[in-house]
């Protein structure tokens, strides 16, 4: 069993998931791209699309505005030291009612931390 949440590595991640979210807010399309892992095998789920490798997702970002939003529950799990889940809650106020859910699967490959699986989702605010 691999041991969990070494301290280094969950830096290591966390740092990449703020740079992550830092694009997103910003729509720098460049670093979006460079943290999904160039690769057929990546894909992305999201609130109202399916993509399939990096080609799809590097396509759907390009044509997308920046965000704004509000994050909660932010939960980042490494496994051993190249294999780490980030997950949180968030709020868009052009959404009132609903909660979005996203999960990324982060892998250490050679030129860093890379997202190669992703899922945003949006449910109805609990009561």
């Amino acid at each position: 069993m691999p041991e969990i949440n070494i301290t280094e590595v969950v830096a290591e991640v966390s740092a990449a998931f703020e740079r992550y979210e830092n694009a997103l807010m910003a729509n720098d399309v460049a670093v979006l791209n460079e943290l999904f892992w160039n690769s057929p095998y990546t894909l992305r789920y999201g609130i109202a699309e399916n993509l399939y490798g990096h080609d799809q997702i590097a396509a759907y970002r390009g044509a997308r505005s920046a965000l704004a939003r509000t994050r909660s529950n932010i939960i980042i799990t490494a496994y051993g030291r190249d294999f780490a889940t980030a997950n949180t809650e968030f709020r868009r106020g052009s959404m009132p009612g609903k909660v979005g859910r996203q999960s990324q699967t982060w892998v250490r490959m050679p030129e860093g931390w890379r997202v190669v699986a992703a899922h945003v989702s949006l449910i109805d605010m609990p009561a």
